[in-house]
């Protein structure tokens, strides 16, 4: 077996890609006693979540107010202002800001009784620390996050004081001031809402999990077992691809980081065995997008669904199960097409590892299956996260090569932390625009104004249903373009998806809330693959030497299930499993499976013999009615898929007649 690298491990260039595609790792790296304090602070941070996750959180305002505080204060010490700045030290500038950081924070727990009590308007010293507390965070929020969220929120900000002013439907009495920096910092409908109580209870303790299981050496596992899985297949590194960033997706809040980590090993094994650079790192980008929509930690975003779709987790993660798979599957059938098509083989032996030595470290699972165990069984998700926690430490104990000693246990609390900053600054800023939206309803006039739009443009209550389908796809892959998947989910959850429930009113049968929510998470998790922005395949040709925009398209292609399953689960939910029995969900999954055998190779253009144009539409338009769980069409599809499975076994090409084809196409 060749040598591989522990991709949690990462060199210079891979780092370098990810400071210039992920602005949640474009830190600093400073030294000496100001290093050490970082240091301490973020071990802290961690020890606090891990105490408030034991022993019972503080009040909410509290509790919200000293993550915040821990958060910003770091954001201000290791996140450089500009990118291309040193960054082994600390500008002055920084120092006031984490004072600042410090002030606006600690104000809460100083003054916690007063504030508490009173009613009405903020006097004007509150005014200053509400107003310099919204500066900090949009601040940390463009250094930690990125630009998109930041300007997001400026722009609500703007609409709120100039609601009045605004034109026709938009216009609204508008809120002073002294309104809008009180309903910001000093309630729970702005900054310190809802996606920062998450923030600081159920993510936090949560990443801390994948840190902790990351120092087992998972992530290496997680290579070792795709390879041993799928290595010597047809295309064998495109699908170990494809199996090892579904497993890292698990335990990975980011599309990027996930493409960069998995396919600096993932993207040269498949352009070494033949696949073309564009469409090898087009694979590694889907699958790590993919990971975001994963079960059983989905980015992150699940927890935040707990709270803004009112849904339990157990039925959050098995709604996701269906489409994550038909996802998944999708790209393994295209990538085993376009093997075939170019006649691309398995990994040699020597490349595949033992399954004796795989199966020595199968123990590094089972924090992951207990964490679904402990919440199917009804554990609550902070628990379910300190009891993974706890699995992983005293499984880790099983092998010595996996063991976490104590300084790794130190580099989990530090590492953890670290990784919370980003999600902390973009709740936070999220929370500025949930809390503009409360206040001015603009959510629903927007929901209402797309409804509108669709209803002008139709000429009956399904078309208008499909439009106001693909004018919300729109919304939420345009506000997912360029945002970490926590800061996705807010964002499209609060703007795009009232224009879905609006719909309900009028319909014959309801949209679930929970499919709504669905639809709006995937498109806006798609917007990392979807040109121009495409950021998980842009960080992917920095690896695979490609096209930065081919490479988007082709794994927007790969992708495929992601721009239309949606509609079928907002349409049917069965594939969601709301509502459905067993054999229904069954039949739903397995006609599906068949129809992504159908649209796969309309996409690639081959399936037992390259397919002309027309054959193309017949497989593709057979696609569409075997993904719509719906008897008649399941049926009706089936039927033309048999015929042109065997018309296609019938012709299908020899090896002579491929390499003639490759030979003409070369």
């Amino acid at each position: 077996m060749s040598e591989t690298k522990d991709p949690n491990q990462l060199t210079k260039e891979q780092q370098e890609l990810l400071e210039k595609y992920d602005a949640e790792s474009n830190t600093r790296d400073v030294g000496g006693i100001v290093g050490k304090v970082i240091f301490f602070t973020l071990i802290a941070f961690s020890l606090f979540q891990i105490y408030t996750g034991i022993f019972g959180q503080y009040t909410a305002y509290l509790q919200r107010t000293i993550h915040l505080g821990f958060a910003l204060s770091l954001i201000f010490l290791l996140f450089p202002a500009r990118r291309k700045t040193k960054k082994s030290s600390i500008p002055w500038y920084d120092y006031i800001l984490v004072l600042l950081s410090i002030i606006v924070c600690g104000y809460w727990p100083v003054f916690y009784d007063t504030l508490v009590q009173q009613i009405g308007s903020i006097n004007g010293t509150q005014l200053i620390i509400g107003g310099v507390a919204i500066l900090l965070v949009l601040e940390a929020a463009r250094r930690a996050v990125g630009l998109p969220i930041t300007i997001i929120a400026i722009l609500f900000l703007t609409y709120a004081l100039l609601g009045p002013n605004m034109p026709g439907m938009l216009a609204h009495r508008g809120l002073s001031l002294n309104q809008l920096v009180d309903s910001m910092f000093f309630t729970t409908e702005g900054i310190l809402g809802t996606p920062l109580q998450v923030s600081s209870t159920y993510i936090f303790l949560f990443l801390l999990f994948g840190a902790f299981l990351v120092q087992t050496g998972v992530g290496q596992y997680f290579n070792d077992l795709a390879i041993s899985i799928a290595g010597k297949r047809t295309g064998g590194p495109a699908k170990v691809a494809i199996f090892s960033s579904a497993l890292n997706g698990t335990i990975s809040g980011s599309s990027v980081a996930n493409t960069v980590t998995t396919g600096s090993y993932t993207i040269p094994m498949m352009k070494k065995l033949g696949y073309h650079k564009n469409f090898a790192g087009a694979v590694e980008a889907a699958a790590s997008t993919g990971g975001q929509i994963m079960p059983p930690i989905m980015g992150a975003a699940a927890f935040l669904m707990i709270e803004f779709a009112g849904e339990s987790y157990w039925n959050i993660a098995k709604a996701a199960t269906i489409p994550a798979i038909l996802y998944f599957a999708g790209i393994w059938i295209m990538t085993h097409l376009e093997a075939k098509r170019i006649g691309l083989y398995g990994l040699p032996d020597k490349d595949i590892p033992p399954k004796a030595t795989v199966l020595k470290k199968i123990h590094l699972l089972l924090p992951i299956l207990a964490i679904v165990y402990f919440l199917f069984v009804g554990v609550s998700v902070e628990r379910a996260a300190l009891y993974g926690i706890l699995t992983t430490i005293i499984v880790s104990l099983f092998r010595k090569d996996t063991r976490i000693t104590p300084s790794k246990f130190i580099v989990a609390l530090q590492s953890g932390a670290r990784t919370a900053l980003g999600v902390a600054a973009a709740t936070a800023c999220a929370g500025i625009i949930v809390g503009v939206v409360t206040k001015t309803g603009l959510g629903l006039k927007l929901g209402n104004s797309l409804v509108s739009i669709a209803g002008t443009l139709a000429n009956s209550i399904e078309a208008q249903l499909l439009l106001t389908l693909f004018f919300t796809m729109i919304a939420s892959i345009i506000l997912g373009m360029g945002s970490p998947t926590t800061a996705n989910y807010i964002i499209t959850s609060t703007i795009a998806l009232p224009a879905i429930l609006a719909l309900n009113d009028n319909l014959e049968v309801a949209i679930p809330v929970l499919a709504a929510h669905m639809f709006v998470f995937y498109f806006g998790i798609v917007a990392d693959i979807t040109p121009p922005v495409a950021l998980a395949a842009f960080a992917a040709t920095g690896i695979s030497g490609g096209e930065p925009i081919r490479t988007g398209f082709n794994a927007a292609k790969l992708a495929i299930a992601a721009f239309i399953i949606p509609y079928m689960f907002v349409l049917n939910p069965t594939l969601l499993m709301i509502d459905a029995s067993f054999l229904d969900v069954t039949w739903a999954l397995l006609t599906a499976l068949v129809g992504m055998i159908a649209i796969g190779a309309c996409m690639i253009g081959y399936w037992y013999k390259p397919l002309n144009w027309f054959e193309r539409i017949i497989t593709l338009v057979t696609g569409f009615m075997l993904l719509y769980p719906e008897g008649n069409t399941d049926l009706f599809g089936l039927g033309i898929f048999a015929v042109l499975l065997v018309i296609q076994i019938i012709k299908r090409e020899d090896k002579n007649d491929q390499l003639r084809r490759l030979g003409r196409e070369a």
